[in-house]
């Protein structure tokens, strides 16, 4: 369940995406033709030329025509990813998931997760999650200089959703940015660190994912 709604709401925030773009579009082109300074975000200044109106009159222009389908279809499919999102949330709060007890962890990526991994017994340790998540180091050592680079192995949805737990943590976290500073101070670049972060967290997800599924109430769910 937790696949399906996660994969609808990808779907519809791409919808979302390119109807957003359909209304700019149509936003600027008809404004500059209506003689509006094209600004999709604030009240344009709408008044006639000095030789029609005298000084201090400002006076209204009527909207650009086609405007209003692309942005009742933006506000349509905002109002169906919220139902969506609650939808999710309810999900979760019915599996009992500890997912969400990660620092960085809301219920968008928590379903994301759970929908991607789907039965996380199929991984002997979290050595083989790791690698399956992309969070496996690959080595690149050159002479006596230890070094690792990154993978592009393993499945890239799962990957995304621990980078921006990362990045999360790194920027917010009490442990996740001292953790993510300490290996910069050991010489590993930014995103060297950032990387190690990520298969922490990895880790951290592989035994949270275990627990709930040796956890009678949370596998029923």
């Amino acid at each position: 369940m937790l696949r399906l709604l996660s994969e609808r709401r990808e779907d519809l925030v791409a919808e979302r995406t390119r109807a957003l773009k359909a209304a700019s579009t149509v936003f600027y082109e008809t404004s500059s033709l209506a003689g509006w300074p094209g600004n999709a975000f604030g009240p344009p200044c709408r008044t006639r030329p000095a030789q029609h109106t005298s000084p201090g009159r400002p006076v209204s222009r009527p909207a650009p025509t086609g405007f209003g389908g692309p942005a009742l279809r933006v506000r349509t499919l905002d109002r169906k990813i919220a139902d969506l999102n609650e939808r999710i949330e309810a999900e979760l709060e019915a599996s009992g998931t500890a997912l969400t007890e990660i620092f960085g962890v809301g219920p968008i990526l928590a379903a994301r997760i759970i929908g991607t991994v789907g039965d996380v017994g199929r991984f002997p340790t979290k050595a083989h999650f790791a690698s399956y998540s992309g969070t496996a180091p690959v080595e690149a050592s050159s002479g006596e200089k230890v070094r690792h680079r990154l993978s592009l192995a393993g499945n890239r949805k799962l990957n995304y959703c621990l980078h921006m737990v990362a990045v999360c943590q790194a920027r917010s976290d009490a442990r996740g940015g001292t953790y993510y500073r300490k290996k910069i101070a050991e010489g590993k670049s930014r995103k060297e660190a950032l990387r190690c972060l990520k298969r922490r967290i990895s880790d951290a997800v592989f035994k949270n994912l275990v627990a709930d599924s040796q956890t009678p109430s949370r596998s029923a769910a």
